[in-house]
């Protein structure tokens, strides 16, 4: 065994590691993109053992699964990239560049033999499918670094595949037979090129894998199971963030802090699993019926809060109404048909240079006096007017 034996396993071992390494994943995550990224990688390791490893079948033979594998390394890796984002997958665009890939590859191998075609036919074809993902990928906002690294990535690899083998091609000349192939600078680039490509796609996945984990922890820990909505913590994380936003942008923003009347006696006369119940209905309502951009938490045991940017105080008053007002019917499959659950709310609307706290505190102001005056209605927070001290004349 010589040292080219060494350097031809070297993209199979790079596949069969980062394989494992992605199925060890999927078996944790069990996320569509983890496995289509280990089966990229498996087939990726196949068809270079197949190519460099296997033996020789009549007519090369042997050539057509590997180049199979190829392709099929292309679209998975693809797949798993834009399935990361839950984004449609051109499975059939893929499939049919892949079967025309494979189809012109038989004919040079086959019925008018060409090395140099053939290269050009696999490596064009696995070019067009790495740009399907660049395409796809173009008017995806960009939130992070690692999904820039993704996105660039997959533009090399498209340039890389398309590129490299039109240059090189043109410097050689072309290939009169495999033994010079396997021995040329073209398949030594590509040997290189290929494990630079495979180790950067899987690290950068591989920390997609974990900023996915990460903040999939971070809604757990910032989520209110029973209300489907966020806790407090979440809530004031969240809401403070886009409170800032509003006040640089100089937009309004509206705060209702809403609390279910009577809950105590409601948890007492028919019990906790129904003052669950209607917390778990509150919370599915508020989310149904309020804006894409609203912060919901519930911040108390029988209390939310309810940050809407961009809302007025009219807007805010309709909005509120239509929750409470909702309310009843929105429980109406989930309790006692003689209980009428109700809710009480106070408004505050966010100044120049408001903080959450003092908006909380005006909105705590507003929904004791819906409490004071009767319950299940909704209030606005109003300043009481400064008196002037008296001067003498």
């Amino acid at each position: 065994m010589n040292g080219q034996f060494f350097i031809s396993l070297l993209n199979p071992g790079i596949g069969l590691l980062f394989a494992t390494a992605f199925f060890l994943l999927w078996l944790n995550r069990r996320e569509r993109y983890v496995a289509y990224a280990a089966a990229a990688y498996i087939a990726s390791a196949l068809a270079f053992l197949i190519l460099d490893v296997g033996p020789v079948l009549p007519m090369e033979l042997q050539r057509l699964p590997a180049n199979i594998g190829f392709l099929l390394t292309g679209i998975f890796f693809a797949a798993a990239i834009i399935q990361r984002y839950a984004l449609p997958v051109p499975w059939r665009a893929m499939g049919v560049t892949a079967i025309a890939a494979t189809a012109a590859f038989t004919w040079f191998l086959l019925g008018h033999p060409s090395i140099a075609a053939r290269i050009l036919t696999i490596s064009i074809g696995a070019g067009i499918i790495a740009i399907m993902v660049v395409v796809v990928l173009w008017p995806v906002e960009k939130r992070h670094l690692i999904d820039r690294v993704l996105f660039w990535v997959a533009a090399f690899s498209a340039l890389n595949l398309i590129v490299r083998p039109v240059v090189l091609l043109s410097l050689t000349g072309g290939f009169d037979n495999y033994v010079g192939f396997q021995q040329s600078v073209y398949w030594t680039t590509v040997q290189f090129t290929q494990a630079m490509v495979s180790i950067a796609a899987a690290i950068s996945l591989m920390v997609a894998v974990a900023i996915d984990q990460i903040a999939e922890l971070r809604r757990a820990a910032d989520a209110d199971n029973l209300s489907g909505l966020l806790n407090r913590r979440g809530f004031e994380a969240q809401a403070d963030a886009a409170l800032r936003r509003c006040i640089d942008a100089d937009t309004p923003v509206a705060l209702m802090i809403a609390d279910l009347d009577h809950f105590k006696r409601v948890n007492d006369n028919h019990g906790h699993a129904v003052g669950d119940a209607i917390i778990a209905a509150f919370g599915a309502h508020a989310r149904a019926i309020g804006p894409a951009n609203m912060v919901a938490g519930r911040i108390g045991g029988e209390e939310f809060a309810l940050l809407v940017p961009g809302a007025s105080i009219e807007a805010a008053r309709q909005l509120a109404e239509a929750v409470r007002t909702g309310l009843a019917a929105a429980c109406a499959d989930r309790i006692p048909a003689r209980l009428c659950p109700t809710a009480s709310f106070g408004i505050a609307i966010g100044a120049p240079g408001a903080t959450l706290s003092a908006l909380m505190e005006e909105a705590d102001q507003a929904l004791y006096e819906a409490k004071r005056m009767g319950r299940n209605r909704v209030r606005t927070f109003t300043p009481k007017p400064v008196r002037l001290a008296a001067t003498c004349g």
